[in-house]
């Protein structure tokens, strides 16, 4: 490709819109060009990008044995219906009538379509398992698309569906689809984790999130340097303090244990500190925050005590929507609520209201507690094991010291956890402790089980002739999106430092002068020959421009290697060389340069 030839829209200084680093050089290097909010159009040289990834996805997809195909971006909503998905979606499944006033939508995700596909398609236990994906625009109206393409409306993604006989099976596919995408983001050069996650609205059991590690990152990410283990925040278990043995008997003194189904397994015994210090109400005007209410007592934070005040939705709500249990979730001063785990706890929950709180507890927030409160009360695992705490007193201005559960109030009405892990908690396999770092989703890989299947009766003989539900798994990765991640972990202040394997070209020639020295043509045109020939996807820059321009516009657009081509090196016989992330060029011997730049590209 010759640069005259093509089309190169670089600019100068990024719109005024552009948040993030990625959005910014995306918009500089004439990558993507904004149609409406969170709508892009693709210009030549983000497609080639694009394309680029879009090709290894492909390739390591039909290698892993999944089967392409390419649905419909438009589909009837009675298929949402059916799967009862619909009415719960929310405003981001983009829904519309066609002329004949028949209910369709822009699909944002294609599980109902799928498994439709299958179930009229595949009958018999013979023609399992099936792998199926595409690589498709997909539309989520976003009610604030920010950030490029790393959250718009359209988007290209992978999606890909399998379905199989036995849940076993579906362990198996799981696991190939896990290293096929292990391959993929290495193929594609990028730093990444692959982190066990919470399955979210799609549903399942088993799930792995693929991050981008970024410290632009939206997701918080806990690892373990010492093991394998890595899991998102949201997910991460905290462990509880110290070595103590479950219980599963009914809560006495001295004892706390989780009363509920699904709790007792995170039951254990809190002691109480030999301190016989009795409780009592101290005086802190207008101190509200913990760490406020710490400096001004003059203890530490993690003897603090947090209430959350909530309010629990019954089972099956009808007619009174607003009707719920108050309840009062319990965190260390320092501890943050992870409301993804308070939600598996708790059922569906909101934050109690203030005029709420007021009734149940006689006090404003900013100054409640346990003490006193009959009601719920869920207690995270530190906070269970905890002594002469400092807690709200429900009295405004007024906070409790050397609160003792068992003495001063009933033991938790449930321990579970519920916080979020911070830096330097223990990791849960055991095998060292946990640091946190931030990532970007770009791929998910669910195992749905039966959920799509059973609402659309997506079903199949087995041996003995008997009709079975399919197990079901799902495998994403955000095609565009991983474009925009890969610039938020390359780039510098020359702009994109994209990896070699999805850069819009390998090389670059820039010759100096060339429409006005013959020899500096004659070398560069044979040298763009030779490489061309070589399958090098090779550039070369004819066009009439300031070589500090030409420089400027391939190192924001993150062309990985360049050789400049001019009369002074010619005449010594040279070439000059330089990588992107090189600080000096370096001189090669014209008749060594194509092996040179294969080393490069071949390492």
């Amino acid at each position: 490709m010759r640069a005259s030839q093509f089309f190169i829209a670089t600019l100068k200084e990024a719109p005024s819109d552009a948040e993030i680093i990625s959005h910014q050089l995306m918009m500089r290097a004439g990558l993507i060009r904004r149609l409406a909010g969170g709508i892009y159009t693709w210009m030549p040289m983000g497609l080639r990008v694009l394309r680029k990834v879009e090709a290894i996805v492909r390739e390591e997809m039909n290698r892993a044995g999944a089967i392409e195909l390419l649905m419909p971006a438009v589909q009837p909503f009675e298929l949402w219906e059916e799967s009862g998905r619909g009415p719960g979606y929310g405003p981001e499944l983009l829904r519309f009538k066609d002329r004949h006033q028949r209910n369709f939508v822009i699909g944002p995700t294609h599980e109902e379509v799928i498994t439709d596909i299958v179930r009229r398609e595949v009958k018999s236990y013979r023609q399992l398992p099936r792998n199926f994906y595409q690589i498709q625009t997909k539309f989520r109206d976003e009610i604030r698309p920010r950030f490029g393409v790393m959250r718009g409306r359209e988007f290209l993604m992978k999606d890909a569906y399998s379905f199989h006989t036995s849940f076993a099976d579906l362990e198996r596919e799981y696991s190939v689809m896990h290293d096929a995408y292990t391959r993929i983001f290495t193929r594609l050069g990028l730093g990444f984790r692959a982190v066990a996650a919470d399955t979210g609205s799609i549903g399942g059991t088993g799930s792995h999130e693929f991050h981008v590690l970024a410290d632009s990152g939206e997701d918080a990410i806990a690892f373990c340097p010492t093991s394998d283990y890595a899991a998102n925040v949201e997910l991460a278990e905290a462990i509880a303090p110290g070595k103590v043995p479950e219980r599963t008997q009914s809560a006495g003194a001295g004892e706390a244990t989780a009363l509920q189904g699904g709790q007792a397994k995170n039951a254990f015994l809190a002691v109480a500190d030999a301190d016989t210090a009795m409780m009592e109400k101290h005086a802190t005007p207008g101190k509200i925050k913990c760490a406020d209410v710490a400096e001004f007592l003059g203890a530490p934070i993690t003897q603090m005590v947090k209430a959350i005040a909530v309010m629990v939705a019954p089972p099956q709500e009808t007619e009174q929507k607003e009707a719920g249990q108050f309840a009062l979730l319990l965190l260390r001063g320092d501890h943050d609520l992870n409301e993804i785990k308070a939600q598996k706890c708790l059922g569906e929950f909101r934050f109690a209201r203030d005029e709420e709180i007021v009734t149940a507890l006689g006090c404003k927030p900013g100054y409640i507690g346990p003490v006193g409160f009959n009601g719920r009360i869920v207690a995270d695992r530190a906070v269970a094991v905890m002594s002469n705490f400092v807690c709200g007193a429900n009295a405004e201005g007024h906070h409790l010291t050397s609160v003792n559960f068992g003495r001063d109030l009933p033991q938790p009405t449930e321990i579970a956890d519920i916080r979020n892990v911070v830096a330097g908690d223990p990791s849960p396999d055991g095998k060292g402790v946990l640091e946190l770092c931030r990532g970007i989703e770009v791929g998910h890989i669910f195992q749905l089980r039966t959920k799509y299947a059973e609402a659309l009766k997506c079903t199949f003989l087995d041996e003995q002739g008997k009709e079975q539900v399919m197990e079901m798994g799902c495998y994403g990765i955000g095609v565009s999106r991983i474009v925009g991640a890969a610039i938020e972990q390359g780039h510098d202040e020359r702009g994109i430092v994209f990896p070699q394997s999805i850069a819009p070209f390998a090389v670059v020639i820039v010759p100096m002068a060339y429409g006005k020295s013959t020899m500096v043509k004659i070398a560069a045109d044979a040298l763009y020959a030779q490489l061309l020939a070589a399958g090098i996807d090779v550039l070369l820059d004819d066009r009439d421009e300031r070589p500090g321009s030409m420089f400027a516009d391939w190192e924001l657009l993150g062309v990985p290697h360049r050789v400049v081509v001019g009369e002074r090196g010619l005449k010594d016989g040279k070439l000059e060389y330089k990588g992107r992330s090189e600080t000096d060029p370096t001189l090669v011997a014209t008749d060594e340069i194509i092996g040179f730049l294969q080393q490069k590209l071949c390492p």
